[in-house]
């Protein structure tokens, strides 16, 4: 066949989003001709499409190594680095692409800021998207980008606007609407609940309408005090994605079962050695109970940097299992890990290297990615020096929170959280994940209540700082003036003084919670 139609056959397969054609037409492609730089990219952004990122990586770089001066080449080359966490690399390639790209190109720097943003590299990214949205102020896609960089920053009222221009350009702009709703305390003279309720009397059968536009409305009702209507709405909002998640609990309980079986109780610390790094303070726990707060509190001292929610202990494990490290672990993974010897000064030596591209000026920094739970154990004997806080909530303020809350739906850790008995049963196996991890580390984890720290701010706050090993300053006590960047659920609230607003929640729901209340009280949970 001719190259010439072979090569129109791969591109026509990219934009029928038919990956596997387009990289078997793209391989046959580089055997017939490896010096054109433009098969190995189509291998690369099928490869990529496939998440096989490792592999894109690689096709990237020999496209590059063809043909330097193509910005979509390292644009690319920046996507497959920032998926496997090699942040360092992927900012390389982020700012070789910056230097090439066409000032007028909207699609390029809308691009360029989404891999900032994955590099946590927030003020740039916004850079990127400002620039795209003067190019092309007609493109909801961008106008959409810009306000979650602006809510990532704290400019509520910009982000605003970019919201609201979002859903004038495209009203079918789901996200946007439960994007914009978040944002605020709406009040019976300032919200959305006409335009949304009118929307989702129409999105029958429509997953991704139901789902962002009844979650919007939850909150909003939640907000005006209609709280049977707003969880009348959260069921028809998460019923949606659940049915199509196909979610198991009997899967679920095996993977937290092969977690614990990995490390007997208690851990001797002489069968180990780990890393000597004493920077890291991994605050973890279940998503929605205060992590966000914590690491606010903690970061606002003047020795402590926030990295934000990181997955590179997750990647670096894995990767050093020989597994893929974006890919959700599983048990194979745990048992691959419990049948090896692991080196565990090198795994903990390569976590804090990943993080290198947005740590280490200052002598401390936080990781808050809340499901590092299931960690724990890997952790404490890879970074023994590391500091490890575990945040709890109220059980059924932690259940119902999750419950309201619609997690990133690409994200592998939260297909729990669309139906409230799941998510009962996963607060159970991480209450007893915890305490096992407790039994095995004695001392390592220090635990916030929520509750008594909303009550105690300077006493708790004075004794995680101890916990962290610094000495107290009272910057930790005025964290709402952090100015660090925020991107999880909390980037509104945290912004404003210490509230006890979202105490006892679950009160306001009593009602609808009481499967959920004689479901963890049955397995021992005080729900008092």
């Amino acid at each position: 066949m001719d190259i010439g139609v072979l090569k129109q056959g791969a591109i026509a397969a990219l934009q029928r989003q038919r990956w596997d054609e387009a990289q078997s037409l793209a391989a046959r492609l580089i055997d017939l001709d490896p010096g054109d730089p433009e098969v190995h990219f189509i291998a690369g952004v099928a490869m990529l499409e496939q998440d096989r990122v490792l592999e894109a990586r690689d096709v990237f770089r020999q496209a590059i190594a063809l043909a330097p001066g193509r910005a979509d080449f390292h644009l690319y080359l920046a996507r497959a680095c920032a998926s496997s966490q090699d942040y360092d690399a992927a900012l390389a390639a982020a700012g070789e692409a910056e230097r090439l790209l066409p000032r007028d190109s909207a699609a390029g720097f809308d691009t360029l800021g989404v891999v900032l943003v994955q590099c946590h590299a927030y003020e740039r990214a916004t850079v990127a998207f400002r620039h795209a949205a003067g190019l092309a102020p007609a493109n909801p896609g961008v106008r959409f980008n810009l306000g979650t960089a602006l809510t990532f920053l704290g400019d509520i009222d910009g982000a605003e606007r970019e919201f609201e221009a979002c859903i004038g350009l495209e009203p079918q702009h789901w996200r946007a609407h439960q994007s914009l709703s978040q944002l605020r305390r709406q009040t019976a003279d300032a919200n959305h609940i006409e335009r949304l309720t009118a929307l989702a009397a129409g999105a029958t059968g429509k997953v991704t309408a139901t789902t962002f536009l009844n979650m919007a409305l939850a909150k909003e009702l939640e907000d005006l005090g209609d709280h049977a209507a707003a969880f009348d709405r959260m069921v028809t909002g998460k019923a949606a994605p659940r049915d199509m998640l196909g979610y198991s609990r009997a899967r679920e309980r095996e993977l937290f079962d092969a977690l614990a079986s990995g490390f007997p109780e208690p851990w001797s610390p002489a069968t180990t050695t780990g890393s000597e790094a004493r920077d890291p303070v991994f605050i973890v726990g279940m998503p929605r109970t205060g992590t966000t707060l914590v690491d606010r509190i903690v970061s606002s001292h003047p020795q402590v940097q926030s990295a934000g929610e990181l997955h590179n202990f997750a990647s670096v494990w894995k990767r050093a299992m020989g597994g893929p490290s974006f890919e959700m672990f599983n048990p194979e993974h745990i048992a691959r890990a419990t049948a090896r010897p692991i080196d565990w000064r090198q795994l903990g030596d390569d976590y804090v290297a990943s993080t290198r591209a947005f740590t280490g000026s200052r002598p401390r920094f936080t990781d808050k990615l809340p499901h590092n739970f299931l960690y724990l154990g890997y952790i404490a004997c890879a970074l023994p020096e590391a500091k490890l806080v575990c945040v709890r909530r109220h059980p059924l303020d932690t259940c119902l929170s999750n419950f309201r809350q619609l997690f990133a739906p690409e994200s592998p850790y939260f297909d729990y959280s669309y139906d409230l008995l799941d998510i009962g049963h996963y607060y159970i196996l991480f209450d007893r994940l915890m305490a096992h991890w407790k039994a095995a580390f004695p001392g390592r984890i220090h635990e916030v209540r929520y509750e008594s720290l909303v009550a105690e701010q300077e006493a708790d706050s004075r004794a995680l700082i101890a916990h962290c090993g610094l000495d107290w300053d009272d910057a930790c006590l005025s964290f709402e003036k952090n100015a660090a960047p925020v991107t999880t659920a909390s980037a509104v609230q945290v912004r404003a003084k210490m509230y006890t607003t979202a105490l006892g929640r679950w009160k306001r729901y009593e009602a609808q919670l009481q499967p959920l209340r004689a479901m963890l009280e049955d397995a021992g949970i005080d729900c008092g």
